[in-house]
Parts: C-alpha cells; structure tokens; sequence
C-alpha cells in the first residue's frame, strides 16, 4: 500500500472518528439542556398557534405588532383564567370535604366499614395495615422529610411556565422579521414554497390544540355530570383528574375511565357500573365522533403512527412530549409530503 493510501485511510479514520465524537457531544448537550428545550419546544407550539389571532388582530385595527400581541396574549391569559376558576372553585371545596372526611374515612378503613374499608377487607389488605403499621407510620414520616424537594419542583415548574409565555410572546413579537429572514435566505424561488408549509403547520398545531382542550373539556363535564347524578364523592376531582388524563392522545380516555371507575365502585357497585357503561359508551363516541370531527381536518394521521409518535415521545420527553407528539407528527407528515422524493411506479410495458 503506497503513502498516499496511508494518508487517505487515516484522514478518513479520522473523520469518522470526529463525527462520532461530534455526535457524542451533540446528544450530550441535548441531554443536558432537554428541560430547556423542551420550554422551546412548548413556547414554539403556543406561538404557532396564537400567531393566527396576533396577524388577524394586526390586519383588522391594532397596526403595531407589539400591541396586538400583548392584547391576544392578555385574553388568552383572561380566558384560561376564567376557565382555571370555574374549574377550581368546586375542586377547592371538593377538597376541603375530603380533608374533614380523612380521618372519618381512615376510621372506617381501619374499622372494615364503609367503601374503602369493606374493600380492604375483600382483597385482605386490613389485616396487613393492622399487622405493619408502623412501618408504614415510619413510611409516612420519611415522606414529609422532602418538602425542600417539593418546593423546589414548585418554583421550578413556575419559572418554566412564565419562560414559556416570555418565549411564545417573544417569538410572536418576532415571527414577521424570522420569517422575512428565512424568506430571503431561500430566495423567491423557496419562498412561496415555504409559505405554505409555514401556513399548513400553523393550521396543523392550531386545529391540533384547540382541538385536544375542547375534547378534554367535554369529557371532563360528562364525567361530572355522570358522578353527579351517581353520588359518587368528589366528583369534581376526579372529573378534573379524567380531563387531564384526557389529554393524553389514545390512552387518556382509559386511564380516566380507570379512575373514575374506581371511585364509582367504591361509592357503590350500581355507580361504578354506571360510570363504567358510560365510558365504554363515551370512549365509541369520542374516538367516531369528536375526534374525526375536531381533529381530521388538523392533523391526518393513522392511528400506528399516532401510537409510535405518543409512545416515542412520552419516552423522551414525558406527559409534554406525549400532549405534543401528534402535532409533531403531523408537522414530519407535512415535510415529507413536500420534501419527499416521490418515486412513480414505470409505465407498463
């Protein structure tokens, strides 16, 4: 093998070697900095979707940008306000119930009466709590010693929420003079091109969101409605607890149903059946109804590539990137489709 081999194979080497360890280093940083990407991620998906009522607004009175994004930003602040109290007022006092009932509940738990206590005796569970209670009297105090831990996920889920709405406002602010940049770094021949694919994203994220709260929102005051006229208690609790689980694509809808069906057995056999038979119920009409109404238009993906995105996500990102792994898809979806070469099967013979 001649010198000039040599060094060709070497450089060669070497390149592969900086790649991977270039590779190594990118993954690291990502790995390092995931939580604030992920607020990058999020603030991305809320300016995509306010941006529409922002140049709505722009177009129709208020001429300065500024203003009119901090008008859009201000009612949506206003209206999810609204929607916060309506929801909190009943939840606090649904709260306040349970604690003044906690002990009574505990009582009759220890005692085998009542719901919970008639169930721990079923599945053999009294005896146990009779036999280890202190141990889990020990369990619990190790419990209340991280409360600096708690705390600190308290101040660090604010700081991520008002670093969300700084960057979505920010990038809002700024979405006009991003895109003339971009624009004009592809040239007129790109720029039609990418308006578009900027315009079917903004309609996939926007009809995706929207879409997905309203669904929630519709479960969540079924599901009341339904412990309401059952008697279950706490009803609105757990209604919330079946919205939010709602939101999770696919799997949400069960995992509410689990609880509320939970809640429903232990009220009484005749209300978890009834809360039962009105999930499966609801679940039908959910998955034909509202969601190809609300969402096919938005976002038209199979339900394999919704499951793989939602699993995928979740993995990599947790209940944020699960809530945002269908529009991402769709927005994958949306660049293949225009990037894409398109192979055309050979005319026959």
């Amino acid at each position: 093998m001649s010198n000039a081999d040599d060094r060709t194979t070497a450089r060669r080497t070497l390149i592969v070697i900086g790649l991977a360890l270039a590779t190594v280093l990118a993954l690291a940083l990502v790995y390092a900095t995931r939580r604030v990407l992920v607020w990058i991620l999020v603030a991305a998906f809320f300016a995509v979707a306010l941006k529409p009522l922002v140049d709505r607004l722009q177009r129709w009175r208020v001429r300065r940008r500024a203003l009119a994004t901090l008008l859009v930003f201000v009612a949506t602040f206003i209206v999810v306000a609204a929607l916060a109290a309506v929801i909190i007022a009943p939840l606090v006092d649904e709260l306040s119930r349970f604690a003044e009932r906690a002990p009574e509940l505990l009582r009759d738990a220890r005692a085998g009466r009542g719901p919970v206590g008639r169930l721990l005796d079923r599945v053999g569970l009294r005896d146990y709590l009779a036999n280890h209670s202190d141990q889990l009297r020990q369990y619990g105090e190790r419990l209340r010693t991280p409360a600096v831990g708690v705390l600190r996920g308290v101040v660090e889920g604010v700081a991520g929420l008002v670093t969300v709405i700084v960057l979505a406002y920010l990038m809002v602010l700024e979405a006009p003079r991003i895109t003339g940049t971009v624009l004009a770094a592809g040239g007129e021949a790109r720029a039609e091109r990418w308006r578009r694919i900027g315009r079917e994203i903004s309609r996939t994220v926007t009809g995706y969101l929207t879409g997905n709260l309203l669904i929630s929102v519709i479960c969540g005051l079924l599901t009341f409605l339904v412990l309401l006229v059952t008697g279950v208690p706490f009803a609105a609790v757990i209604a919330l607890l079946v919205a939010i689980a709602d939101l999770i694509p696919l799997v949400g809808a069960t995992l509410g149903a689990v609880i509320a069906a939970g809640a429903g057995f232990l009220h009484s056999p005749t209300a978890g059946i009834v809360v039962l038979v009105f999930f499966v119920v609801y679940q039908q009409f959910e998955n034909h109804v509202l969601q190809p109404i609300i969402l096919a238009r938005a976002v038209r993906l199979n339900p394999l590539t919704v499951l793989v995105s939602v699993l995928l996500a979740a993995n990599l990102a947790g209940l944020v990137g699960a809530l945002l792994a269908i529009p991402a898809a769709g927005i994958v979806q949306i660049l293949l489709r225009e990037y894409a070469p398109i192979r055309r099967p050979p005319p026959p013979a």
